[in-house]
């Protein structure tokens, strides 16, 4: 009888797993325990996004394998900002914005794991950081911190000829001693993060050994990239979010369905629950075969973000529009117009800016003048043009935007 995974395991062989800092241990750690783990999450936005995606299946896989997530929401360091992968500073917010996203996270994260008593928890690190007195941290912690090391970690090098504040220069200490906290509060021995945290991680883990004298490890996850090295989560109308308010389910699905050939296996692996031998025959497709596992991709992935009914909807008209079969609306992200607003006409570039359809009126001339803009399927290139009332069908006007960018204008 063939042994069951470990959840190590079933990381690697999916992708997940890029760096740890003691291998050997973790997986005995993860075969022999149940681990308490913690994965942090900026709150900048009030949704997370799908860069976010890989990491929240890795907190998945773990919890499905019996492990405990613990998810940090950097109230305190939010309002520092992590320099990684920066060129400026980002935003101060407050406690009331860091609340709102933290609220926001863990509805959408409730899609992906368990929250509740003896499973997922969400701690803010605000809790212990801004209580914090700044003489006794340093003489307390600070000793631990070397600044020649320090600056040898990528986050501050990136930024060390650009400018790096002394505010941002405090980030990997305050994240390391998340690390401490939550390993006291909580018994958490792991850290999981993106490959980005790296240095950060490895400081978290030796302040913990050094003051507590007690075992941590730290992982990382792959970043979410690309075939051609870019990171995956943007698409021409910006950030693809997990929020159905931001981006639609149908929006979220063709994102997915326009996986590049190159990416859908490994996309299929990081992403989705398929088993590990239905994608092996899947990776089998040659040609105009692997728009099969596109479509898979894209439906799995909607599902588990979305639910099952706003996937089937979305998978529906996909074939509507993509299939020949004229225009199912159900599942195609639409724009409301109170009529009044309307009028008799309006420009189309502002339609399109209204259907998100366009980031500002430049790029919507340009598109319509490149030939890329259709209404209710007749092509559009004269940048002037003007949707009158009478071209609405029941109320409704398809906009189109490229191949596969449709919108939904509906008069109310």
């Amino acid at each position: 009888m063939e042994s069951k995974k470990s959840v190590f395991d079933i990381l690697t062989e999916r992708g997940f797993i890029e760096q740890t800092t003691h291998e050997e241990e973790i997986k005995k750690l993860l075969d022999e325990k149940r681990v308490t783990f913690y994965t942090g999450f900026d709150p900048t936005a009030d949704s997370l996004h799908a860069g976010h995606f890989m990491a929240i299946m890795a907190m998945s896989h773990m919890q499905r394998a019996g492990h405990r997530p613990l998810v940090l929401v950097g109230g305190g360091t939010g309002m520092i900002g992590d320099p990684t992968d920066r060129t400026d500073m980002r935003k101060m917010m407050t406690r009331e914005q860091v609340q709102h996203n933290a609220d926001c996270f863990k509805k959408q994260l409730s899609q992906f794991i368990e929250f509740g008593e003896d499973k997922a928890v969400m701690v803010d690190n605000a809790d212990w950081l801004l209580p914090l007195q700044y003489i006794p941290f340093l003489r307390e912690y600070g000793v631990h911190f070397s600044v020649n090391r320090m600056l040898t970690a990528d986050a501050y090098r990136s930024r060390f000829e650009r400018g790096l504040s002394f505010l941002e220069f405090n980030y990997m200490i305050m994240q390391a001693y998340d690390f401490l906290e939550l390993n006291r509060r909580y018994g958490c021995v792991l850290e999981m993060g993106g490959n980005d945290q790296w240095s950060n991680i490895i400081a978290g883990v030796d302040l913990l050994r050094r003051v507590d004298n007690k075992d941590a490890y730290g992982m990382t996850i792959s970043l979410l990239t690309t075939s051609e090295g870019k990171k995956m989560g943007k698409s021409q109308a910006g950030a693809v979010w997990l929020d159905p308010n931001k981006t639609s389910p149908y929006d979220f699905f063709q994102y997915m369905r326009n996986t590049s050939d190159a990416d859908v296996i490994k996309f299929l692996k990081l992403l989705t629950y398929l088993p590990m031998e239905e994608i092996e025959e899947l990776a089998k497709l040659k040609d105009n075969e692997i728009n099969k596992a596109k479509e898979i991709l894209a439906f799995e992935t909607t599902k588990i973000v979305h639910g099952e009914e706003e996937a089937a909807k979305a998978r529906e008209a996909a074939k509507a529009l993509f299939g020949g079969g004229g225009i199912d609306a159900a599942g195609i992200p639409s724009t409301e117009i109170v009529e009044a607003d309307f009028g008799d006409e309006m420009g189309l570039i502002d339609l399109l800016e209204k259907a998100g359809l366009a980031s500002t009126r430049s790029d919507a001339r340009r598109n319509i003048q490149q030939g890329g803009v259709s209404v209710a399927g007749v092509k559009i290139t004269e940048v002037n043009h003007a949707v009158k009332k009478e071209d609405f069908t029941d109320g409704t006007i398809m906009l189109q935007k490229g191949k596969k960018a449709y919108h939904l204008i509906k008069l109310v």
